[in-house]
């Protein structure tokens, strides 16, 4: 292993392994070892492997006859001894389940600062997500890339205009291994790309319980250019785009056969992975020897898909003869034609103007999709009809699993105190409905506002120095190298957070509409605000870096200098710091654009409150006495934006300031500590990552299991069976006709006519569409099955069904349908047609 190539005391070796085990990202207990061993690397990079790599041997030797260290070191190494050994919640809770594994891809990984693959809020919901698993104790592996150098670092310029800096990800210095082989070289995957041929090298990272693969082209033996592929995160063009995507949907799910794992299910965190559905397929094929549709049929049930994009123009699309040109190499086209492949990225398979789109090759390839909050479910609903023609809308099958984060990352030292004393040690280890709402009764306000205060003290500290630093980089004169007074900021006033990245829809200089009333508000001299913000632009987005200067314009006021600031290069580092400490956290999205935002669930278990557009997690969180809303709940364009910063600015100066510096007789604001109270005792079990493992778990996983076991069972019957109904549908759909209904007495009556279909291969269904009576009441979508009665005549194929006349709507509000059915089909996922009665 490269990271370790100096010999350690005996006492010490096993300093090694819990280095490589990010588990220490989360488990801040073992923080106090770091520091032990060398202070000074460890606050600056919070890289155990740094700390090992630049430690003298004088220091090691020291360590190696110190009582207390060596004491502090076996007590952490059985802890971690403890949390890998012992049975987690679902090994308890689900022992006979079938799930043996999930394979979960994803394009980036924000676990760490000191492992830099993320660039945002899907990176960052996918580190939570493995740490739940490993606290959960579910059976997962993740795959993804290596970025030679990751997301950009930020800094601006005495204009304000973001600059952008890569630093090299050294794979040397990481908490990373090469995997090796059972003959011990380093693993690679080749596949080829224009006729030659690249390696991609695997690297293991530990997040406790759940293993990362990374997949990286800088292998010596590549071309130049192909050493490139993993070489930026969402950098290049479009070919490079798409190259990366084969790399993490092909390279990894061969990956995932050469180590020969049991993967029952393949979850995709966005459609960038989407090409895993095709490798799977292909080595199905391979291994049972049948076609690629067969093989689509044999694995479709146990494949999902994750969409965190709320605009159809947020997905990935390729020009055709992109695709076509690295079919062939990739093996993408299989046994059937490149033109079959890209007929599956198109919504109209026939339309030959229209590109290849890597999310709907993720629904056709997916029997399973949901969106990330109960808003985006319907957003994305209405997103993907047209691979649904005719469907109503609600029956797009597309879910939803509201995100949620990892709390043992989030909360602040203060906070897990008073967690732990109020529920335990291992309450986030565990069921989140184990956690009582009530929980937190039994805390004074006192303790309360304790923990609200060290925070802010806290917040305040850290970002004094992180801006002396930022001074001291971007000064020009030496006289202001020392600057040390007159520091900004203040930890007993109300503070406000805003950071996020800087893009359009996310409005973040909404606060800016009335420079001079935002001013006033920060100012004010008997109940004064400081505000902290912070963000990135996407480095080709310069109407995003423009709002980012107007912030910089803003502090060139003097007087606002004390209560606002902009903290550069926005990271994990400063997101902790800042949800921990800040009183009210700030979003104020355009809906329906955040398709669900976990920056603010993040607050919750450390008391902040939520001023909040209602729009993601916020639509179905906010109620009155646990933050604040902005907005209608309706979808409005940037005409409203005026209108809802007038809003913002009111709802700061007439509800949330004044509930701030309400005082009681013990200097305590007891109105907003009752909604610090409610807030977290309600809402942080609620958006806790707990939650939204075990929904993933019960509402697709293990029916994904099931349905994976059941068609690849008898060397895949069942999915030969499968795939001839859906020919014989094909075949005959045309055929079907549907009759008038007939009322008699209290039944109703319907002729179906189905052609070369078998009465077993469809459902005949009456559906009324939701309504709002005279009353105002909303009547629910109502689907009611009809049974089968009889043929109508022997040999015409025609039958009729019949079902009771309702008796809770005009029958004039129903009509009749046919839709293709099978037990072991996802409908309509897995088959699309639908004949609506004319």
């Amino acid at each position: 292993m490269p990271q370790f190539d100096r010999a350690l005391p005996d006492s010490l070796h096993v300093l090694h392994s819990l280095a490589l085990d990010l588990h220490w990202s989360w488990n801040h207990a073992s923080d106090e070892l770091w520091r032990c061993i060398n202070a000074d690397v460890w606050d600056y990079t919070h890289n155990p492997v740094l700390v090992l790599q630049l430690t003298s041997d004088t220091r090691f030797t020291q360590l190696s006859d110190d009582g207390e260290f060596l004491a502090l070191l076996k007590k952490l190494t059985k802890a971690r001894e403890d949390y890998l050994e012992n049975p987690a919640w679902y090994q308890r809770q689900y022992a006979d389940a079938p799930l043996r594994c999930v394979a979960y891809f994803s394009m980036e990984f924000g676990i760490c600062d000191a492992l830099s693959l993320y660039a945002g809020g899907l990176g960052m919901l996918a580190g939570d997500y493995l740490k739940t698993a490993s606290d959960l104790g579910l059976p997962l592996v993740a795959v993804g890339l290596l970025y030679q150098e990751g997301y950009f670092h930020q800094g601006l310029d005495h204009q304000g205009w973001q600059q952008e800096t890569y630093l090299y990800n050294d794979p040397g210095s990481l908490p990373l291994q090469p995997l090796r082989a059972s003959d011990g070289s380093w693993m690679t995957i080749k596949t080829s790309f224009l006729c030659r041929e690249v390696r991609f090298r695997v690297w293991l990272a530990q997040v406790g319980r759940v293993t990362l693969y990374l997949l990286d082209s800088n292998d010596p033996r590549n071309q130049p250019s192909d050493r490139g592929i993993t070489s930026k995160l969402y950098g290049g063009g479009s070919e490079l785009r798409l190259v990366q995507e084969i790399a993490l949907g092909i390279c990894g799910w061969r990956l995932l056969e050469k180590l020969g794992l049991d993967i029952d299910v393949c979850h995709l965190n966005e459609g960038h992975a989407a090409f895993a559905t095709l490798e799977r397929i292909r080595n199905y094929c391979k291994k049972n020897h049948c076609d690629f549709w067969e093989g689509l049929w044999a694995t479709r049930a146990s494949n999902l898909f994750t969409t965190h994009t709320p605009v159809a123009a947020g997905f990935d699309r390729y020009p055709v003869e992109l695709m076509r040109r690295y079919a062939d190499d990739t093996g993408l086209a299989m046994d059937v034609t490149i033109e079959d492949i890209i007929a599956l990225g198109r919504a109209n398979p026939k339309d030959e103007s229209e590109p290849f789109n890597m999310a709907w090759l993720a629904m056709r390839t997916c029997a399973w999709s949901n969106g990330v909050s109960a808003l985006h479910g319907e957003v994305s609903r209405r997103i993907f009809q047209p691979l649904f023609p005719r469907w109503p809308e609600r029956e797009v099958p597309v879910g939803h699993v509201t995100n949620g984060v990892h709390i043992p990352t989030w909360d602040s030292p203060g906070a897990d105190q008073l967690w732990t004393d109020a529920c335990g040690k291992n309450r986030w280890r565990d069921d989140p409905d184990a956690i009582c709402r009530q929980s937190l009764e039994q805390t004074s306000d006192q303790q309360l506002w304790h923990l609200a205060s060290e925070g802010r003290t806290r917040l305040v500290d850290y970002v004094r120095e992180r801006l002396v630093y930022q001074w001291r980089r971007e000064s020009t004169s030496s006289s202001q190298c020392d600057i040390q007074v007159d520091m900004p900021l203040d930890p007993n006033i109300l503070t406000l957070g805003f950071a996020r990245r800087f893009a359009e829809y996310k409005r973040p200089d909404l606060l800016l509409q009335d420079p001079d009333r935002l001013e006033r508000l920060l100012c004010n001299p008997r109940h004064p605000v400081q505000l902290l913000v912070a963000g990135k632009a996407h480095p080709a987005d310069n109407t995003g870096k423009t709002k980012l200067q107007h912030w910089h314009q803003f502090l060139q006021r003097e007087s606002v200098r004390k209560h606002l600031v902009f903290i550069e290069d926005y990271d994990i580092e400063l997101a902790q710091y800042l949800v921990q400490g800040v009183d009210v956290w700030i979003n104020n999205p355009r809906r329906p654009w955040e398709a669900s935002g976990t920056s603010g669930m993040k607050i919750l278990v450390n008391g902040g409150l939520n001023l909040s557009s209602l729009d993601g997690w916020w639509a179905e969180a906010y109620q009155p006495a646990l933050g604040w809303s902005l907005g209608d709940g309706q979808e409005h364009g940037p005409e409203a934006d005026e209108a809802d910063a007038q809003e913002l600015y009111r709802r700061l100066e007439e509800e949330i300031i004044p509930c701030f510096y309400q005082r009681d007789h013990e200097d305590l604001p007891p109105q907003w500590l009752a909604r610090m109270r409610s807030s977290m005792s309600e809402l942080t079990p609620r958006f806790s990552s707990n939650r939204m493992l075990r929904e993933y778990l019960e509402h697709y996983y293990l029916p994904a299991a099931q349905g994976h076991h059941a068609r690849q069972s008898n060397s895949g019957a069942l999915a030969r069976e499968l795939r001839q109904w859906h020919q014989r549908l094909t075949q005959h759909w045309h055929e079907v006709h549907v009759g008038e209904v007939q009322i008699h007495g209290d039944e109703l009556q319907l002729s179906v006519h189905l052609g070369g279909l078998q009465p077993q291969d469809i459902k005949v269904q009456l559906v009324a569409d939701p309504v709002t009576d005279a009353n105002g009441n909303t009547l629910p979508a109502q689907i009611l099955n009809l049974q089968l009665q009889h043929p109508l005549t022997s040999g015409t194929h025609a039958y009729r069904y019949t079902i009771a006349k309702p008796d809770n709507r005009p029958l004039h509000d129903f009509t009749a349908r046919i839709i293709p059915a099978h037990a072991a089909a996802q409908i309509p996922a897995e088959a699309m047609m639908i004949h609506w009665q004319t």
